[in-house]
């Protein structure tokens, strides 16, 4: 008896079928390592935001805490109808720890934060903070005429270590 061996076809892979499997698995990996990289590089926003809101909120409470102007009474009644725009700034040689009226605080600026008692946490280390105070009468058209005013707008400056600013307004009022 006789046998006859019949070649078996080959069941690989040809070369053209793994140089284009090869290419198509690199493009999509290289898609998906872009979509990642692109997340990734903003991960830490929501981190360094909430930090600069609480920050701008540790600023603004502190200086909303204080009187009005010099001229006002503690607790702010009766409303001062004498008040005037023509002096914002720290009255005489004052440091931040006898601020005691809101526009002493115009024109500071810290390159390290601190807070009212002088210290704060080492993690705002290189945030800038910038405060501006002026008088506002008409929803925001500041008053520098020196004429009676009724509010003071006060603006915070935030700016994290590589990120950009952020700015908080707040109002004071004299009532």
């Amino acid at each position: 008896m006789m046998f006859t061996v019949t070649p078996r076809p080959q069941s690989g892979f040809t070369l053209i079928e793994l140089v284009i499997t090869i290419v198509v698995i690199s493009i999509a990996l290289a898609a998906m390592l872009g979509a990642f990289s692109g997340a990734m590089s903003h991960s830490a926003d929501p981190l360094w935001r909430n930090k600069t809101i609480k920050l701008a909120q540790l600023y603004l409470d502190e200086i909303l805490s204080k009187r009005f102007d010099e001229n006002s009474p503690v607790g702010g009644v009766p409303a001062n109808a004498s008040t005037s725009c023509t002096s914002i700034g720290a009255d005489g040689v004052e440091t931040r720890a006898t601020y005691d009226d809101v526009d002493d605080f115009h024109n500071t600026t810290n390159s390290v934060p601190v807070g009212a008692s002088g210290t704060l946490d080492t993690s705002y280390d290189n945030y800038l903070i910038a405060v501006e105070v002026t008088c506002d009468d008409a929803g925001g058209a500041v008053n520098s005429s020196g004429s009676d005013i009724h509010a003071k707008r006060i603006k915070v400056s935030v700016t994290p270590p590589g990120q950009s600013t952020m700015v908080f307004y707040a109002y004071k009022g004299n009532y």
